[in-house]
């Protein structure tokens, strides 16, 4: 796994046998950049075969849209459909972003059930877990690696200071239960589970 870190969003490229999976991607206007920082660790844009995000937030999803013209496949979980264009009017609000929406009708769609099946097809072993605490289209990637990239959920770290949040508490014992070596966030550090 390669960390992509070329605005405020993490992003992430993994690298599978058959095909190749990117996790998230930063804003809109970002392509160019983006550029750059695939090209300082040898990736082409035909190195990616498919990209999945997170959730739908503006700063997740910025540049799918135009990965996708560039033959990039969305892998879109079942339960993030209706939340393909939540940041259609954010993005909207700044003609110079020059955001196309993402047409959802192109993605591949799959469940969290399939998700292992997959990805393992793709050569790469792990699976896709729904983790609503954030956003109610938030999903974490579970890699048997150990790797989790769980976008912006909440750190672990901060877990006792939501006493009231038992949506929060419920993703993270579910991502414990994969024993994870390493928590991947999409605005934080790392975070290494000794």
């Amino acid at each position: 796994m390669i960390t992509l870190r070329y605005g405020n969003t993490n992003t992430f490229f993994l690298r599978g046998n058959g095909a190749n999976l990117l996790v998230d991607t930063d804003y809109a206007g970002t392509l160019s950049v983006f550029y750059k920082e695939i090209k300082n660790h040898q990736i082409g844009i035909r190195d990616i075969t498919y990209v999945l995000a997170t959730h739908y937030h503006p700063d997740h999803i910025g540049i799918i849209s135009e990965l996708m013209e560039q033959g990039v496949k969305l892998l879109l979980i079942d339960t993030q459909i209706k939340y393909v264009h939540f940041a259609d009017e954010i993005f909207r609000r700044d003609n110079r972003l020059k955001y196309k929406p993402i047409s959802e009708t192109k993605a591949t769609v799959i469940s969290c059930s399939e998700s292992r099946d997959f990805l393992l097809a793709m050569g790469i072993s792990g699976e896709v877990i729904s983790t609503t605490s954030h956003s109610e289209d938030s999903i974490s990637v579970i890699l048997d690696s150990g790797d989790c990239i769980v976008g912006d959920l909440e750190p672990i770290d901060y877990l006792a200071a939501y006493n009231d949040n038992p949506k929060l508490k419920n993703d993270w014992d579910n991502i414990m239960r994969y024993n994870p070596k390493r928590i991947l966030y999409a605005h934080a550090n790392e975070k290494i589970i000794v």
